[in-house]
């Protein structure tokens, strides 16, 4: 696939680039509390902007409803992209109406723009090929000639989507620095990993891991299993779980998995469990093959805190996707500090798997440069583990 120094090297000055970045980053109202995504944005838009493009940037948040919502604004992300630039940036009212029309035509060479949250437009997640295309060619329309598509939003490439795909088709395309590394790093670990390779998933339900889960058995020697999916997996060893999250439509693949797993599946021995979801329950530490009925787990315990860092201090490789507890209650976030320390501790190469890891590693005030890579994307680097195509990446490849 063509990359960003390809397009540099043909030359960006006076030209548009309609860059297709992830600014899908957790809100407080109006205030952000996780800008990673958009720092992650920035070396992209940089090199654009210095090289002399008209950068207009296309993303989305949240999940409005295929029609503009005020609450799901990337107004707040267009400010701290701003803000990091040192620059202003203009955010056009809408996506392709006459905002945006006005808002790209005034841009001069250097200067970035932000389109309106393109999910308000219907369009950008249709299953009808010719509704996602006729959204992709307004927005090649809106940029014009002689301009040229940078996808850099790896959290979306796992999306047919019209501002990720079809788009794509519309305009020369180039993978830009953030997808190139993460399609790189992901490849490492699905091509000859250096072993012993450990895996920690975490998160709360087996049914979101489930194929990721099958298709990793062969590949690793440990698969560490924490989070509110561990529960389904003691469920079906035959222990009681209590009132902790139980998927019990899983119980049977999960005892599958067990089966084939063997001795490489590494459950908790200890949870920290409460009476209550709060982040000011009463902590108790019980044995996992002994869950009072009364009580749901939110952590593991000390136990498998020491378990699962015996079994990363071994790793030559590691991908970890998924907390292993409530870690957004600080009561109930030692879990998953300790795994995430076991790892920084280690000599292996990392790799955090996105999503609500990554915000934990910040959340936790942990350092991001003890990992190898902390991927933007959740679930696109679970579904390239997975084996599954990506079409963002696909269309990169003139594979689609």
């Amino acid at each position: 696939m063509k990359n960003l120094d390809d397009l540099l090297s043909e030359g960006v000055s006076g030209r548009r680039v309609l860059v297709r970045a992830d600014l899908n980053v957790p809100l407080d109202g109006e205030t952000i509390t996780d800008d990673g995504r958009v720092r992650a944005s920035l070396p992209t838009i940089r090199k654009l902007t210095e090289a002399g493009a008209q950068v207009v940037v296309t993303a989305h948040l949240g999940r409005p409803k295929g029609e503009p919502d005020p609450q799901f604004s990337l107004a707040p992300v267009a400010r701290r992209l701003g803000e990091l630039l040192g620059s202003e940036v203009a955010l056009a009212g809408d996506l392709v109406g006459e905002s945006a029309k006005s808002t790209v035509g005034g841009l001069a060479d250097g200067q970035v723009a932000v389109l309106e949250n393109v999910r308000f437009d219907a369009r950008e997640t249709s299953k009808d090929d010719a509704e996602r295309e006729a959204l992709a060619a307004e927005l090649a329309a809106l940029v014009g000639d002689g301009a040229a598509f940078v996808s850099d939003g790896f959290g979306v490439v796992h999306r047919k989507q019209a501002s990720v795909f079809d788009v794509a088709r519309k305009l020369p395309n180039y993978a830009g620095g953030l997808v190139l590394t993460e399609v790189e790093v992901l490849r490492t670990l699905t091509g000859e990993p250096k072993r012993p390779y450990v895996v920690v998933l975490g998160g709360s339900k087996v049914s979101d891991k489930l194929g990721v889960i099958k298709a990793l058995l062969p590949k690793v020697d440990k698969l560490v299993i924490g989070g509110g999916m561990a529960y389904t997996f003691l469920a079906a060893q035959g222990h009681g779980v209590g009132t902790s999250l139980l998927q019990e439509d899983q119980i049977d693949n999960t005892k599958q998995l067990l089966a084939d797993a063997g001795d490489k599946l590494v459950l908790p021995v200890d949870l920290v469990a409460a009476d209550r979801f709060a982040a000011d329950a009463e902590r108790r530490v019980v044995d996992a093959d002994a869950i009072p009925s009364d009580l749901m787990g939110l952590d593991i315990g000390p136990r498998s805190s020491e378990l699962f860092a015996q079994v990363l201090s071994s790793a030559s490789t590691v991908f970890w996707n998924g907390p292993v507890g409530v870690f957004e209650f600080p009561a109930f976030a030692e879990g998953t500090k300790a795994v995430a320390q076991s790892i920084i501790d280690g000599d292996a190469f990392s790799v955090v798997g996105g999503g609500d890891s990554a915000a934990a590693v910040r959340t936790l005030g942990l350092s991001e440069d003890g990992f190898s890579h902390i991927s933007t994307g959740g679930g696109a680097s679970l579904e390239f583990l997975e084996g599954k195509d990506l079409p963002g990446v696909a269309v990169l490849e003139g594979g689609a």
